[in-house]
């Protein structure tokens, strides 16, 4: 696997590219930086008791949302007391108070109601889990984490957890047994995938820092107002670097001198026998062209995307969920059509993997393969999508297939999607991705000049501007039509073509 940046003074754009073929890409715009791991001290500003949740302020254009299920109970009533206690002095604005004691409820119960945790104006030390999506603000938890190269540190938690992706049970119960030695009590950590191996030393120099960095946010904390951002996560190139620049990568590639140093200082002190893998691009030729990944970009904000055996598939993405369709297309099989449409379904399958890992797409997805009568065959898909999304480093989830035939799945969604961050509504559809046809506004526009007609109207003629495809189906179909409500009228009635106007609209005056 290579990793390919792009950086220059606009955006940064990394693609992860396995076996000659773009598996994903991030892109980072530094006018639009995303904020997910950023920790702010933030200030609730509504609870919302039907909801379970709350609005807190961080500092941005929309508040960020918290759920009652991200609220750290322990660390809102125990945690932080001088935050949540009066000032001893100084003669300020007492800092909010609790709204009941601790032994009032049960804190272990999931139940616990947020309006017994939070009230309006209480500050918080958050960190944002999703960047804003759409119309939504942040999603925000008080459970902070902190990652390292080899270890998440969770410095409200006591357990140790492994990455899912260490399958060794061995390997496994032998990192779990190392860590909970190398700890302190209060302590708590998730194991990294690539601390598979590792010694101590490494784990220690983990510890040493992430515990330092968490002293230095509690100090911030107290000093600062809300709301404020208190901590922010490295810049994507680092990011990318400290989570997936592994021994599995050949070649990390940056054609920016200055992202390249900065890199390069980055593995120097914390990846040093990896620092000969890191390269400076000095080809003529943009970086994404040489290494063919700037058609895959074009390529991915596609609505079809054609199969090699002449089938395609139809991904859209709505608000709420996205939507796969699945066609053979230009491909009819030889023998059996059941054999044909399995054949299909099996290679669009690994197609919408992909695509959803090149696109990061996420929520709810809903795949309508090609219906199959014979169960094993519908059996062998789901199979295959299972061992497909293992390559996924996204969380997915299969729920089955419905009784329509439609696979229902859900995969994490952290960030937008490609197309989100690349597009924006279509000005002249309005995001519907339909506009009325021409015959359509054409009888809406004689409606509208019915309706006229009930009053006297001035003037000798009436002029009707309109779009050209509208213009040119009066002058030829509708041709009688417009010369029987010149008669009814008792007016000429000029159509004025202006390829200005939106095809849905019609501009009528009477002269």
């Amino acid at each position: 696997m290579q990793i390919i940046v792009n950086a220059d003074e606009h955006e940064t754009r990394i693609a992860l590219h396995e076996k000659d073929v773009v598996t994903e890409l991030y892109i980072e715009r530094h006018s639009e930086l995303g904020i997910v791991g950023n920790i702010y001290k933030g200030r609730v500003l509504k609870v919302l008791p039907g909801m379970q949740a709350a609005f807190v302020g961080i500092g941005l254009e929309k508040a960020g949302f918290l759920y009652v299920a991200d609220v750290d109970v322990q660390e809102v009533h125990y945690g932080y007391e001088s935050i949540f206690t009066p000032e001893a002095e100084g003669g300020d604005a007492p800092s909010p108070v609790l709204a009941v004691e601790p032994h009032e409820h049960d804190l272990s119960s999931p139940s616990y109601p947020i309006e017994d945790l939070l009230q309006e104006g209480q500050d918080l030390l958050v960190q944002a889990a999703k960047d804003p999506i759409g119309t939504k603000g942040a999603r925000l938890t008080t459970f902070v984490t902190l990652p390292g190269r080899h270890l998440v540190f969770m410095p409200h938690s006591t357990n140790v957890g492994i990455s899912r992706r260490i399958e060794d049970e061995a390997e496994r119960e032998r990192l779990r047994e190392l860590i909970e030695a190398m700890k302190g009590q209060d302590e708590g950590y998730i194991v990294r995938t690539v601390a598979v191996g590792m010694d101590p030393p490494a784990f220690r120099a983990d510890m040493i820092f992430l515990n330092k960095l968490w002293g230095t946010i509690n100090e911030r904390f107290e000093a600062a107002q809300a709301p404020s951002l208190i901590h922010h996560d490295l810049s994507l190139v680092l990011r990318i670097i400290r989570d997936l620049f592994t021994d599995e990568v050949s070649r990390l590639v940056i054609d920016s001198p200055q992202e390249y140093h900065e890199a390069l200082e980055f593995v120097r002190t914390f990846l040093p026998h990896l620092k000969d893998r890191l390269d400076l691009y000095h080809g003529a030729e943009p970086i994404f062209d040489h290494y063919g990944i700037e058609m895959e970009v074009s390529r991915a904000l596609g609505r079809r995307v054609w199969l090699k055996s002449g089938g395609y598939i139809v991904i859209d993405h709505t608000e709420a969920l996205v939507v796969v369709d699945v066609n053979t297309g230009k491909y009819v099989g030889k023998h059996d059509p059941e054999d044909t449409i399995l054949k299909t379904n099996l290679e669009a399958l690994k197609e919408i993997v992909y695509q959803l890992r090149l696109r990061n797409m996420g929520g709810i997805i809903i795949i309508d393969f090609i219906d199959m009568e014979r169960e094993e065959s519908r059996e062998r898909v789901l199979a295959a999508l299972e061992q497909a999304l293992k390559t996924d480093r996204s969380r997915t989830h299969i729920v089955g297939m419905s009784e329509l035939g439609l696979v229902q799945m859900t995969r994490k969604r952290t960030r937008e999607s490609l197309a989100h961050t690349l597009c924006e509504p279509c000005s002249y559809c309005e995001g519907k991705g339909l506009i009325k046809s021409a015959s359509t506004v054409c009888y809406e526009m004689f409606r509208e000049i019915d309706r006229l007609a009930t009053k006297p109207l001035p003037g000798r003629k009436l002029i009707v501007t309109v779009h050209p495809s509208v213009a040119e189906l009066l002058f030829n179909e509708e041709a009688a039509s417009l010369e029987h409500l010149e008669k009814s009228l008792g007016k000429r009635v000029v159509i004025k073509p202006d390829a200005s106007i939106h095809q849905e609209q019609f501009d009528l005056l009477t002269m």
